[in-house]
């Protein structure tokens, strides 16, 4: 299903790009995601075979035809002719990867225990930034259990400088 989700995902890409709409794609792909999120019966509904296909076509048009793409409802409607409705957020997780990649921008997760004030926010960003070479959007979470410091996960990277961490190096070099 992966593979499917990812060409799924290619295929409406392509079409956010070619007629210049990758931002609204993008808040209405937010939003979809939020919804089957809340409502994973919803997703079984769609995906159900007991129920006809021309009433399922029906509740995506009820759920999404005002305020979304027009695009993204046939979307929508794609994946529930072809049975793929079960792949939804995989697709949505996709295409938001490829809208990372060609807007050159990530995310970091950024763990605190203590808050960081705006100036700490605005400069850690920007070494993130000069580190990466991509557009850093932050996600700060809060975690008590760090101590102190920080800890920032960007792609595949983990920068930990928390003091739970220094104690647990620490710890390890005594039991050597």
């Amino acid at each position: 299903m992966i593979q499917s989700s990812k060409e799924y995902a290619e295929a409406l890409f392509s079409i956010a790009v070619e007629n210049s709409s990758l931002d609204s794609y993008l808040s209405n792909l937010s939003e979809a995601a939020e919804i089957f999120k809340e409502n994973p019966d919803y997703v079984e509904l769609l995906s159900s075979p007991a129920v006809e296909l021309s009433e399922r076509l029906g509740l995506i048009d009820a759920a999404f035809s005002k305020g979304f793409e027009e695009n993204i409802v046939s979307f929508l409607k794609v994946l529930c002719e072809n049975g793929h409705m079960h792949a939804i957020l995989d697709c949505i997780s996709e295409f938001n990867g490829l809208a990372e990649f060609y807007l050159n921008k990530t995310k970091a997760k950024i763990y605190y225990a203590q808050a960081l004030s705006e100036e700490q926010k605005a400069a850690l960003v920007e070494k993130l930034e000069k580190m990466s070479r991509k557009s850093i959007e932050p996600v700060y979470i809060e975690d008590r259990s760090l101590l102190g410091g920080i800890k920032v996960e960007i792609e595949d990277l983990v920068l930990d400088g928390s003091v739970k961490k220094r104690i647990k190096t620490a710890k390890e070099v005594i039991n050597k």
